[in-house]
């Protein structure tokens, strides 16, 4: 009976392993994926908000300007580097500009894999999303999500800090001295790092500006966007970029600020410059 016993333990603890390992394995397989949220479909007033005196002229009128946007799904969270390394692994993503190139790439970058992929190319932003089934977002649907139903000039007022955003504020000073950038860091700071917004969405503003799907036009909230047309203009030499990074005043933070760079850096380094996916739904 002792020995029965016996064997019986030592298949039950060999059981226990072959699990612990398979459930190990399986992990370590899975694709990391990011949590989305729903961003119901309707109007939204895209563009100037009201009594916003730093409104630029491709911002629309004061006020905004009725934008009907379809209903869609986007990440919670900006792309980080440990996402964008596994794409880089299996395949189809392309290495980024790195850490040994310039000290504000996070790619390669000690302790950074929690922190959002920056110095990337427009293309290697929708090679990632087009991976996973997503895309960029539109512009359109990136303001919607930002402004999470309010009014203001930021999602929760009127005015920026290091205590909402991760911004040049011109004050906050940390570790890095003298140096103001990314609240006294002068980098990016892992995501989520700031409250989310009332949409449960994290580093809409701040952190890194964030890649978009359109070709910028100084007049596309009005001529395009208000008449339906959200995927336009149809070509350009440089697309649209929102959201204000961690090396950008607070101006830049605002949610309908819009930045523009070219889809290739080339000799530059888009250290302020990263994304996150969206999707249709279905």
């Amino acid at each position: 009976m002792q020995v029965d016993k016996t064997v019986k333990a030592m298949i039950f603890s060999r059981l226990l392993s072959l699990i612990a390992v398979s459930a190990f394995i399986s992990l370590w397989a899975a694709p990391i994926t990011a949590a989305q949220v729903a961003i119901p479909d309707g109007p939204f007033p895209m563009g100037c908000s009201l009594g916003d005196p730093e409104c630029e002229n491709d911002e629309g009128m004061a006020g905004g300007t009725r934008v009907v946007v379809p209903g869609f799904e986007i990440d919670t969270h900006e792309v980080t580097v440990s996402q964008y390394r596994v794409c880089v692994e299996d395949g189809p993503c392309t290495v980024p500009k790195d850490h040994n190139r310039n000290q504000y790439c996070n790619y390669d970058g000690p302790g950074r894999g929690d922190h959002p992929v920056n110095c990337i190319d427009w293309r290697q932003a929708v090679a990632y999303c087009r991976n996973l089934g997503k895309r960029l977002p539109r512009e359109a649907e990136w303001e919607k999500a930002a402004r999470a139903g309010s009014a203001t000039r930021y999602p929760w007022g009127q005015e920026v800090s290091c205590k909402q955003a991760i911004v040049d504020d011109g004050e906050t000073l940390g570790t890095a001295g003298d140096e103001p950038d990314g609240c006294g860091e002068d980098r990016t700071w892992p995501v989520g790092s700031r409250r989310a917004n009332a949409f449960g969405l994290f580093d809409m503003h701040g952190n890194v500006g964030e890649w978009t799907a359109n070709w910028y036009a100084p007049d596309a909230i009005t001529s395009l966007y208000a008449k339906g047309d959200l995927d336009g203009p149809g070509s350009g030499k440089r697309r649209v970029v929102r959201g204000g990074s961690w090396d950008e005043n607070r101006a830049n933070l605002r949610s309908s600020f819009r930045n523009v760079k070219a889809p290739e850096q080339g000799k530059r380094i888009y250290g302020s410059i990263g994304f996150r996916c969206v999707a249709d739904i279905r």
